[in-house]
């Protein structure tokens, strides 16, 4: 059995249509897999009839505790399946997906967690200058698969959106946080732009003794809307990620040494290099320099 969870916060109407058309479209038998979506804290609630009207097996299951976070917990808790895969409630699934994971899953026993591609579907034709940060918003195209036991490798880290984990992974995420070893909670919570929850769950798969990868056959489609691609709401995501990094990070002191500031002499190579960009890329490189400043400034105070 696998279960597909999709954890969702006041969602657009018509994406989530998307989103849920894209897995009653799935080749795999639905006597196969589960379908779990989680109403965290959506005001009004979801209506859970005219969500689950394509799939018999299907529920919807509320949490109150708002954040991605908590609502990826409480599917864990809830899930049945031997492999989860977490759908974001903007990602169309392509028809072969479950199908496609479910033989990665028998294929390569080797690997806890893995991914694949996910492309673009924008509203409007996005300004030029915004591509260098498309990758913040969970786009990607793979030529190729990869995979490693690596922590945090760009090429065999899979993203969020489409992310599929073993049980034993996801068990591992969920005792981490019932016993306070997460004491930071990263990911989104309302309007907050946190992230880095996906990454410390495929990590879970290193701790466990298993890799992560990628596959090129896993594709999926993420639905963008305009004012995603503002100046204003990238500023404020590529903040949250250089925070996020640094927290994500000191979970395992193991892996990598305690973030650092850069002290005097960084300081003044980061002025330096300011003064050679243009006015808008020192507004991006402000914000990712305040995001780790901030992150190096709440871990202390946990510590003291």
């Amino acid at each position: 059995m696998i279960s597909v969870i999709l954890c969702t916060h006041n969602p657009r109407p018509d994406y989530l249509e998307k989103a849920l058309d894209g897995l009653q479209r799935q080749t795999l038998s639905e006597s196969s897999w589960e379908l779990v979506i989680v109403d965290n804290a959506s005001d009004p609630p979801l209506d859970r009839q005219l969500f689950l009207s394509g799939h018999a097996g299907g529920r919807v299951v509320r949490e109150d505790a708002l954040g991605l976070t908590q609502a990826r917990l409480r599917a864990i808790r809830e899930a049945q399946g031997e492999m989860l895969v977490f759908v974001d409630d903007d990602n169309i699934l392509d028809p072969d997906y479950l199908e496609t994971a479910a033989a990665i899953a028998r294929d390569y026993p080797q690997l806890g967690a893995w991914g694949g591609q996910s492309k673009p579907r924008f509203e409007q034709r996005p300004p030029e200058w915004t591509r260098r940060y498309w990758g913040s918003l969970v786009i990607r195209e793979l030529t190729g698969n990869h995979w490693s036991n690596i922590h945090y490798l760009h090429e065999t880290m899979p993203a969020g959106a489409g992310l599929c984990v073993r049980r034993n992974v996801a068990a591992h995420y969920e005792e981490l946080h019932r016993s306070g070893e997460r004491s930071m909670i990263l990911d989104r919570a309302g309007s907050q732009l946190l992230s880095g929850g996906d990454n410390d769950l495929v990590c879970c798969a290193f701790d466990v003794g298993l890799g992560a990868g990628t596959f090129a056959s896993l594709r999926l489609v993420h639905l963008i809307p305009p004012s995603r691609l503002e100046e204003s709401y990238l500023l404020g995501l590529i903040e949250a990620i250089a925070y996020s990094s640094v927290i994500l990070r000191s979970f395992r002191p193991s892996v990598y040494p305690p973030d650092s500031d850069r002290g005097l002499r960084g300081k003044v190579a980061d002025l330096l290099r300011l003064t050679t960009m243009t006015a808008r890329d020192r507004r991006f490189r402000r914000a990712t320099l305040r995001g780790a400043a901030r992150a190096r400034r709440d871990l202390a105070s946990v510590n003291d």
